[in-house]
């Protein structure tokens, strides 16, 4: 069959594939990861698939709808977030003019099946979890002409109007191994270049070397809308072969960047993928989210085979704020990592989190305390942002803390982050104020400055990089309001 995969127009940058969606201050655009899978997953059993990523490639509704217009698809799928939702089904609802089934995919829909698919009023349903199996059983549904209600991991709209069968999802893909290289989608599909997140070098590919996350952590969302708690992985072999055919298939690349909500979720495993890409010689640089957990000589292999840098959730500088959101970690063990990975000659991005049930102004100073202590390469500082199907949504809500009226307060008029929860002792706009106040003390300590320029110059990647984050952050660093 012919499918056209789409993540749909919104806000110009719009970036809708990272955990928090949003129009970056970094200037960081993800790769619609998820939604890349499941072409790669489709063009695999024979279909063929029209994929269009419009924030990428800069397209409007009208310019979308002309090309699918002339490929003429049997099915559309759409890519959604919570921030972007009412948009994302009024977009579903306009395209099924096209003469398509149309369906919605996404942790929003995950979450929220029935009320998602009643946002529209025409839109055949949507995907629920992990969008392979289900994706891939309605596609066959239709091909052969059968029922789509209740095949697993689908909210299909009743035909006479009287609301929507949902139908849970029925266990994970085990077999990751058996699914293409994410990166020939991208090769194929979308324009590389446009992709960026800062803590790697660019140009730069994002894969998942496993799926899913055995932590407990409240606000994550993947984990508790689409991949679940256990942890699942490919073969250390097959993530080294997907580095090798980058540096084969596409030279222009720089670094390959593990998108895995944590990849020392093993840490076994994270050990022997660092002896593989060693024995295979592969020369590009990698860069991962890791939890505050691995300890020096598993860093230093990591280093040894590549490993430039880490996105790490320190989140808080106060162990009771920590255990509130479930973190499992305490600051000690925050504080010897930082210092295992700078030994360990690996850069480290610290993301700082405020907002969570019990914090308040003495908790936030402190964190921002803690952070500027750890002093970590990079910083991000940003309010709790909670999503339907999260354990933090439903702590905000049961403690009164949850202040909104739409999804659309998810995001500011330029479609950066808002904040939709506030503290017995701080608003949402102050919380924000104060993530703003963060940035601005960690990053304009005239010694940060110092040796962010001293590294630019000697390093060719460190100052693309840098360059290429700078244009969009500075108009947010140097801003003294919330507007």
């Amino acid at each position: 069959m012919k499918i056209t995969a789409l993540n749909p127009p919104f806000i110009p940058h719009f970036s809708r594939g990272q955990r928090s969606p949003a129009v970056t201050r970094s200037g960081t655009l993800y790769f619609p990861i998820w939604l890349s899978y499941a072409v790669g997953a489709l063009e695999q059993a024979g279909h063929t698939v029209q994929f269009i990523d419009s924030p990428a490639m800069d397209l409007d509704l009208a310019e979308v709808r002309e090309k699918i217009r002339e490929f003429s698809p049997d099915i559309i799928v759409l890519d959604t977030s919570t921030p972007s939702i009412l948009s994302d089904t009024e977009t579903a609802d306009t395209l099924t003019d096209t003469g398509a089934a149309v369906f919605i995919l996404g942790s929003h829909p995950s979450a929220l099946p029935e009320e998602t698919v009643l946002l529209g009023r025409k839109f055949r349903g949507a995907i629920l979890g992990e969008y392979e199996k289900p994706l891939l059983s309605v596609v066959n549904a239709l091909q052969d002409d059968l029922p789509l209600e209740g095949i697993p991991g689908t909210a299909i709209r009743r035909r006479d109007g009287a609301g929507v069968v949902v139908t849970p999802p029925q266990g994970y893909l085990t077999d990751l191994d058996s699914l293409p290289f994410v990166s020939s989608v991208y090769a194929a599909h979308l324009p590389v270049a446009r992709y960026n997140n800062p803590n790697a070098l660019h140009p730069q590919v994002m894969v998942m070397g496993g799926r899913g996350c055995p932590n407990q952590c409240s606000f994550c969302v993947f984990p508790q809308t689409l991949t679940g708690r256990h942890y699942r992985s490919r073969s250390v072999q097959n993530v080294v072969a997907e580095m090798k055919w980058v540096e084969d298939n596409m030279p222009e690349v720089q670094a390959v960047f593990f998108e895995d909500d944590t990849i020392a979720a093993d840490m076994e495993r994270l050990r022997l993928l660092s002896a593989e890409i060693i024995k295979a010689e592969v020369k590009i640089s990698w860069t991962c989210n890791m939890r505050a957990t691995a300890d020096f000589q598993t860093l230093c292999q990591c280093h040894a085979a590549g490993l430039r840098s880490v996105c790490v959730g320190f989140e808080s500088g106060c162990d009771e704020i920590l255990d509130s959101m479930r973190k499992g970690l305490k600051v000690e063990q925050m504080v010897r990592f930082m210092e295992s990975a700078r030994k360990a000659g690996i850069l480290v991005h610290g993301c700082f989190l405020f907002g969570i049930p019990g914090e308040t102004r003495d908790t936030a100073r402190r964190t921002l305390d803690f952070a500027l202590k750890l002093n970590p390469d990079t910083a991000q500082f940003y309010p709790l942002m909670v999503y339907p199907g999260t354990d933090a949504y439903t702590d905000v809500q049961k403690a009164g803390l949850l202040v909104t009226s739409s999804w659309r307060d998810w995001l500011k008029a330029d479609g950066t982050h808002a904040c939709v929860v506030q503290t017995p002792d701080m608003s949402p706009d102050e919380l924000v104020e104060f993530c703003n106040h963060a940035r601005r003390k960690f990053y304009l300590r005239p010694g940060y400055i110092m040796k962010k320029v001293w590294r630019s110059l000697f390093d060719k990647g460190e100052r693309h990089r840098t360059l290429l984050a700078f244009r969009t952050f500075r108009k947010y660093i140097f801003r003294r309001k919330n507007d």
